[in-house]
Parts: structure tokens; sequence; C-alpha cells
């Protein structure tokens, strides 16, 4: 049974680290045609920055997913390593349980938002470009994250020492 959800989890990730990597390459391309536009051509794309910046935002909130899976994110550690390793264990599992917490309030209370971006159609200033996608992948990374750090805690993955059980495939 876990391992059939390991396996679940890491197929979600193929896919969050696939878009992920597909957007920063999308902004670099942009970003690229726009230099080479303004620079050769003298003309510029006037929507490039706005999409970059909404490529990047997916980016960060497709890419956290594994990041939170494989307990890799940015923290202070250095007072957890000089303890004693169960208190270590505890303070990780509290810190976990603190991530989760924070990105379900994050999720639930950014839903008003994404549905009155969605109601009233909101659009982007130089691209047109409908601000639900970009806002909405603030919620859907959190949320994500949430699964994620749970299942990793439910199915034993959690070293106190910050370090992922095992290594992504």
């Amino acid at each position: 049974m876990i391992a059939t959800i390991h396996k679940a989890v890491h197929a979600l990730l193929a896919v969050t680290r696939t878009l992920s990597a597909l957007c920063l390459i999308a902004s670099v391309a942009i970003n690229f045609a726009n230099i080479v536009g303004r620079y050769v051509f003298a003309v510029s794309f006037t929507w490039a920055i706005e999409i970059i910046l909404f490529l990047m935002v997916g980016a960060v909130f497709t890419g956290c997913c594994a990041v939170a899976w494989e307990n890799r994110h940015i923290r202070m550690d250095v007072f957890l390593r000089i303890l004693p390793p169960r208190i270590a264990a505890l303070l990780g599992l509290i810190s976990d349980l603190v991530l989760i917490a924070t990105a379900v309030a994050v999720a639930v209370f950014s839903y008003p938002v994404i549905s009155q971006l969605y109601d009233f159609d909101e659009r982007s200033a130089a691209a047109n470009f409908p601000m639900v996608i970009p806002q909405a992948m603030v919620p859907i990374g959190y949320s994500l994250m949430a699964i994620l750090v749970a299942v990793r805690l439910l199915t034993g993955r959690h070293h106190g020492n910050g370090a992922a059980a095992e290594p992504h495939p």
C-alpha cells in the first residue's frame, strides 16, 4: 500500500517538476526573444515582463511540491543538529505540522480571491492574460505541499535530521 502511494507521489512529482521546468524554459525563451527584438529589431513585446512574472510564479509553486516532499526547504537547522535525535525529530515533526497548517490556511483564505478573479474575468494590463491562472498557482502549490508533507509523515518517510528518507528517482 505504501509503495503504491509513493509511486503515485513520484508520478505527481514528475508532473510538477516538468511543469516547473517548462515554466522556467518558457520564461527564458520569452526573455531572450524580447532582448533580441529590442536590440536587433528595435521592437519589444509589451506583454513579456508580465508573462515572465506569471511563469516564474508557476515555476515556484509547482516546484515547491518536490521541495516539500523531500524535506529540503530552507530553514535554520544549526540548532537542530546539536540537539539529541529524539528532540530534533520532535521539532521536525512540529515544523512539518506548522507547514501543513500554514499551507492549508493560505489555500483556504485564497479561495475567495481566486473566485472573484474568475467571476470578474480580471486580466493583466499588458498581456490581457486571465489573472486567475497565475493567482491559482498559489493555493494549488500550497495544497499540494500540505498533502505531500502529510503523506510523507503518514507513510513514515520523515527523518528528524531534515534529510529525506529516500532520494527522488
